[in-house]
Formats: structure tokens, sequence, C-alpha cells
């Protein structure tokens, strides 16, 4: 298989014949912050426990960096940071035994970028496990998962816990992660995170990979609703003839279009007439994934 970083074709998991993933075929590039959308149940974690060789497969065939995800399951993990959705650890270690332990393992783990990044989220390690919040200990996950530098980082719904400002770091920390060429591979409920700081991004849905694409050209395929205001009332008639007009209501002087694609051609048109205020509104990722994911009606 190819030296992507994540390269999948038709895999397949089934668990006594209930649907896992299905024919799964996923390119995630070298330096890609990538974010793989779907709800509960859609396969996300079965692809990623299949990359790490928790799970083996029904049929099909998975690599990291052109290395086998079976056959070279012991160096790609000294290589990849993984945080999975749910984990537990030792209750009676702090959390600087926790680290130490995990770092002994890996070994040639900096312990001054331990303390760095502890330093980053404001975390107590001379705390034990079992003393630690749920946003604590979701930081000892992501410190465990960044701590060797590793060139791919797979992250399972990785802010679970975390508070407004320490899923702000993180943000920061995957993307000081990417500056020095990482990979990301990010599973994750929150629109706005994967906005944020996601390159690609790949819906999933029943098992099946339904889309990948960029974050941008997901998002500017939806329509968007523009506001157009006048000192006037103004016929709605003169916008029907744009091609990417899908709906015009009006209300007053106020005219709501709803179109896809380039604005130009609407607000040149608006120009001409007594224009007062413009309102858009933006699709978003939530938008784009919802059209995947939810059936039309």
């Amino acid at each position: 298989m190819s030296d992507s970083a994540i390269h999948t074709a038709q895999l397949t998991k089934t668990y006594h014949g209930a649907r896992g993933i299905i024919d799964l075929d996923l390119r995630v590039e070298a330096g890609d912050v990538f974010g793989f959308l779907g709800p509960n149940g859609a396969g996300k974690t079965t692809t990623i426990r299949l990359l790490l060789d928790h799970i083996r497969p029904t049929s099909g065939r998975a690599s990291i960096f052109g290395m086998d995800c079976r056959r070279d399951s012991v160096e790609i993990h000294r290589i990849v940071g993984y945080l999975p959705s749910e984990f537990a650890l030792w209750d009676d270690l702090t959390g600087a035994q926790t680290l130490e332990y995990f770092a002994n393992l890996r070994g040639r783990v900096d312990r001054d970028f331990i303390r760095t990044l502890a330093h980053r989220f404001d975390l107590d390690l001379s705390r034990r496990f079992r003393e630690y919040s749920r946003g604590n200990k979701q930081k000892i996950g992501i410190i465990q998962a960044f701590m060797h530098r590793p060139r791919l980082l797979i992250l399972d719904e990785p802010t679970g816990g975390l508070d407004p400002f320490n899923q702000q770091e993180f943000h920061r920390l995957v993307m000081d992660a990417r500056e020095v060429g990482a990979t990301i591979f990010l599973s994750s409920h929150i629109f706005g995170e994967v906005e944020r700081v996601c390159t690609r991004v790949g819906i999933v849905r029943d098992g099946r990979l339904v889309r990948v694409a960029q974050l941008a050209e997901l998002v500017t395929e939806r329509a968007r609703t523009l506001e157009l205001t006048f000192n006037t009332t103004v016929d709605p008639a003169v916008f029907a003839d744009l091609a990417n007009i899908q709906k015009i209501h009006v209300q007053g002087n106020v005219i709501r279009l709803t179109l896809l694609g380039d604005l130009g051609p609407v607000l040149q048109r608006a120009g001409t007439y007594s224009l007062v205020n413009v309102v858009t509104q933006e699709p978003t990722l939530e938008d784009a994934f919802m059209t995947y994911y939810i059936p039309a009606p």
C-alpha cells in the first residue's frame, strides 16, 4: 500500500453478522489534520481500533506510513500517539507516576516536555489519578498521546470533559504538532472543534464512508441565507432570473434569499436599488454533516 499517513482499502469489520465498518477506502496524507465525523455507532471507533490492531478486520487492508497495520503494529505504535474516547488508568498512581510509566514504555521521552504540557493545561501531577476530575483525567490522556512527539496522532473525542479554556489550549497543541510535521486524525462530535482545527473531513454513515472533502469545499457547497433591507419596497422578481437563487421570501422592505455560490451577482443587482443593510448567514459544518446523515423527508 502507499506511504500515506493512513491508507485503507476495502477495510471491513463485522461482528457476528452485525455491521461495524464496510469497504472503507480512506487516504489521509502526511501533514493533514483530518476530522472523522459520524454519530455514535457509525463506525468511527471501530476504524481507529482496526488501524491500531486492537481488533482484526474481517477483510480488507490498512497501513500507516506504508506499514501494514497488522504485520507492523509494534513499529506503528512507536510513532503513533493515541487517545481513546474512554480510558481507565491506575487509581493509586499520581499523574507524574502515570506519565513516567508511559515514558519508560516508549523510551526517549523528554521529561521537560511532559512538564511543559502539564503547565500548559494547568495540571497538578502530584495528585493521584483517583483524585482527578473528569477533565483532569482527560488532560493526562492528552499528555501521554503528545509527549513523545509522534508522527501520527489518533484522537478519539479528545476534548471530552475539558472546560472551554483547556479546549482552546488543546486546539493550540494540535496546531503546534501540525507545524512540526505531525499528522492528526481526529474523531469528534464537536463541529466547532473540527471547523477550527481540521483541513479535511470524512463523514461516515452506517459503517460506510459517504464523503471526504476539504473542509472549505464541504461548507461552501451548502446554501447560505442573505437578508437584504431596502428603504422602499423592491419587487423580488428582480432576483428571480439569477441562477444560484433557491428561495425568495419577502417581508415588507426586507428580501431574504437562499442561494448557493457567489454573492456577487446578487449584491450587484441589489446595489442598483435603495439598499440599506445586508446580513449573511454562512453555512456551517454541521449543516453539511446533516445533509449527509439525515435522510431527506
